[in-house]
């Protein structure tokens, strides 16, 4: 049997039962009076609100309203937060800031991005790491591997939501040409309003599913480690792919992300999670041996793994975002 959520105090079940009761011919009088009753009193209700809001709206909506722009009690926080970075990397960071929150479309989609991930931490923490034949290689080695995941979810969230940065600026972008406004400042704003937030996903996804697996203190080391790294590249790349494959025409940001842009971004990202994985796999289960055998591990062979991902990181957070700078300097001033 299919059933779906209900409650006695849902519309829903009112409009059940008075249905299923002139069905089978036993009205259910309580049930139709809740459900008319309650329209009523929602249409008092609207029409209460017209009366009181809407002279007022109308008024405010014409060309010759007077209207006062005043800063709330989060925006002058904000203000003062940012105020050692200059009044114009501050007003930057605020413009994005802005634009994100305006645009109904971008914000919006958070609420499908939070269920996602809260399925994707569900799924996690159910998986059969307890019990008769899991090995500590097993126990070790998917939470390692569980990177790879996280990794794919922050590349789709950034190909979302920082690959179209560039390409919302539309044509105001050659304002900002001509301003004397150095795009270096314009494309590491974006860089740092993207990056910071899902930074702060990052290390929760992974933080939340390692506390569910109860991972070693090395293994929650390696993954704050590596996450924290792929987070910076992954953003870059995509500020970085974002800025040379522009699509200013578009006004629906959902569309920019599956432009070819958007897919040698993906294609990059993956190789990059591939790459910072496989180069992590050798002192990862060196560690993980010597810990089975009672073994020493190599720091050198630590080192030189560890290094050779950070490296390759930090080589995809900082080219991307140069090439970007270039291509953007290097454009005709309007």
């Amino acid at each position: 049997m299919l059933r779906g959520p209900t409650s006695p105090l849902l519309p829903s079940e009112w409009f059940q039962k008075s249905a299923m009761g002139y069905l089978a011919d036993r009205p259910d009088w309580l049930s139709l009076y809740m459900l008319w009753s309650t329209a009523a009193a929602l249409v008092v209700l609207g029409a209460l609100l017209h009366r009181t809001l809407y002279a007022a709206g109308f008024s405010k909506a014409q060309e010759s309203a007077e209207r006062w722009a005043k800063a709330g009690a989060v925006q002058r926080l904000a203000m003062r937060v940012l105020a050692p970075l200059g009044t114009l990397k501050r007003e930057l960071v605020m413009k994005e800031v802005r634009l994100f929150f305006r645009d109904t479309t971008q914000w919006s989609q958070l609420i499908l991005l939070a269920v996602l991930v809260v399925v994707y931490v569900f799924n996690i923490k159910y998986l059969p790491l307890r019990g008769e034949g899991i090995t500590f290689f097993l126990i070790n080695v998917v939470p390692f591997l569980n990177l790879v995941l996280a990794g794919f979810v922050l590349a789709s969230i950034a190909a979302r939501f920082i690959f179209p940065g560039v390409s919302l600026e539309g044509r105001t972008l050659w304002l900002l040409r001509s301003s004397p406004l150095a795009m270096r400042d314009l494309l590491w704003a974006k860089f740092w309003v993207g990056t910071l937030p899902l930074l702060l996903l990052a290390i929760g996804i992974v933080g939340v599913t390692d506390y569910l697996l109860q991972v070693s203190t090395f293994m929650f080391l390696v993954s704050i480690f590596t996450i924290t790294f792929m987070t910076f590249a992954i953003a870059g790349l995509a500020i970085g792919f974002g800025t040379l494959f522009p699509q200013f025409e578009t006004e629906n940001a959902a569309q920019i992300p599956t432009s070819f842009g958007g897919l040698l971004f993906m294609m990059a990202s993956i190789g990059m999670i591939g790459g910072t994985i496989i180069l992590e796999a050798r002192p990862v289960y060196g560690y993980l041996a010597a810990r089975a055998f009672n073994t020493a591990a190599s720091p050198v062979e630590m080192v030189l793994g560890f290094g050779a991902a950070m490296l390759l990181c930090v080589a995809c957070t900082v080219i991307p975002i140069r090439v970007a700078l270039r291509r953007l300097e290097a454009t005709e001033r309007g």
